[in-house]
C-alpha cells in the first residue's frame, strides 16, 4: 500500500515541492490508484485548514517507476510561470541513475532523436529525418561506484518522454530495474533506480533562487551514495 505521508522538500504560498516514491503516480490513470495530487491536496487542506476545493496542480510529471522531486503549483500565477520555466528549460534538473556497466566515456553529452510509441508507452532512438522525431539532449558524468553499480549524474537539456531511460539503453547501460529498456531484472518495489535528485530555479513569484534536494530512496543499493548529496562531488 502506498504511503499517505507527504515528503515536503519546499513549501510556500505559491509552490509545494515534494519527493515522490517509486511506484506512486502523479496524476490519475486507468489503475484508479491513489495519486500524489490527491495526497498533496489533503495535506494542504489539513495543514492550512482550507475548506472546499484546493488549487493544486502538478507543473510536470515524473514516470511512475521513477522517484524524486515533483513540483506542485498552489496558485494560478505560479502554475503559468513555472510552466514557462519548464517549457524554456530555464531551470536545472538533475537525476541520479544506477547502472550495471559504466558508460563510455565517463563524462559527456548524449544527443539522439526519439519517437514515442503510444501503444507501447515507450520511446525509441530513430534517425533525425524520421517524421515525428524529437531531439533529446542530456549531459552526464560518472560520480561514483559501489560493489555492483555505477552512479551516473544526469542533467537534462530537453524533457522528452522516457529520455534518460531510452538514451542510456542505447548506450548499452540500461537503468537498474528498467525491464522495458533492457535491464536484466526488475527491482523488488517495481520501480527503477532513477531518482530526480535536485532542482534549481528562480522562484516564479518571489524571484529568489531555489535549490531543492530529494534524499535518495531507502533501498540499500543507494546507501553507498547518500553521503554525496550536497557534497559537490
Amino acid at each position: 500500500m502506498l504511503r499517505k505521508v507527504v515528503k515536503v522538500l519546499f513549501e510556500d504560498n505559491h509552490l509545494l515541492i515534494v519527493s515522490k516514491s517509486a511506484g506512486e503516480i502523479t496524476q490519475g490513470d486507468r489503475t484508479g490508484d491513489t495519486t500524489l495530487i490527491e495526497i498533496c491536496r489533503k495535506y494542504i487542506k489539513d495543514t492550512r485548514n482550507k475548506p472546499g476545493n484546493v488549487f493544486l496542480h502538478p507543473v510536470h510529471r515524473l514516470d511512475r517507476p521513477v522517484s524524486g522531486i515533483v513540483v506542485m503549483a498552489l496558485t494560478g500565477k505560479a502554475l503559468s510561470r513555472m510552466n514557462a520555466l519548464f517549457a524554456t528549460h530555464a531551470l536545472r534538473k538533475t537525476y541520479w541513475a544506477l547502472v550495471h556497466h559504466p558508460i563510455d566515456p565517463v563524462q559527456g553529452t548524449l544527443r539522439h532523436f526519439l519517437i514515442k510509441n503510444e501503444k507501447q508507452n515507450k520511446s525509441y532512438i530513430v534517425d533525425a529525418a524520421q517524421q515525428g522525431a524529437k531531439e533529446a539532449i542530456l549531459d552526464y558524468r560518472i560520480v561514483s561506484k559501489s560493489e555492483r553499480y555505477w552512479l551516473i549524474e544526469v542533467v537534462l537539456r530537453t524533457g522528452r518522454h522516457h529520455q534518460i531511460r531510452a538514451q542510456f539503453a542505447e548506450m548499452g547501460c540500461p537503468i537498474r530495474g528498467d525491464l522495458k529498456y533492457g535491464a536484466p531484472r526488475s527491482n523488488k518495489d517495481g520501480g527503477i533506480s532513477l531518482h530526480a535528485v535536485q532542482l534549481e530555479f528562480k522562484h516564479p513569484v518571489t524571484h529568489n533562487e531555489v535549490k531543492v534536494v530529494a534524499p535518495t530512496p531507502k533501498d540499500p543499493v543507494w546507501a553507498p551514495f547518500t553521503t554525496l548529496l550536497g557534497s559537490g562531488n
